[in-house]
């Protein structure tokens, strides 16, 4: 499983490094970074779902 980040969507609510700081970040303008796509077991799919599904603007997004 992997996230995939639309920075058209993303408004800087920065939820998504509050939520998991070691796999996303925000650049200056402050518009999500992936710094980790990959979640390879069970409880980092669990974890990444989680931060996903607290994302205001729906910005972030899972694929297999």
């Amino acid at each position: 499983m992997r996230v995939i980040a639309d920075t058209n969507r993303c408004l800087g609510a920065g939820q998504c490094v509050l939520a998991d700081p070691e796999r996303f970040d925000q650049a200056e303008d402050g518009i999500v970074v992936v710094l980790r796509a990959e979640a390879a077991d069970l409880a980092e799919q669990e974890e990444l779902r989680e931060t996903v599904s607290h994302c205001p603007s729906r910005a972030l997004s899972l694929a297999d």
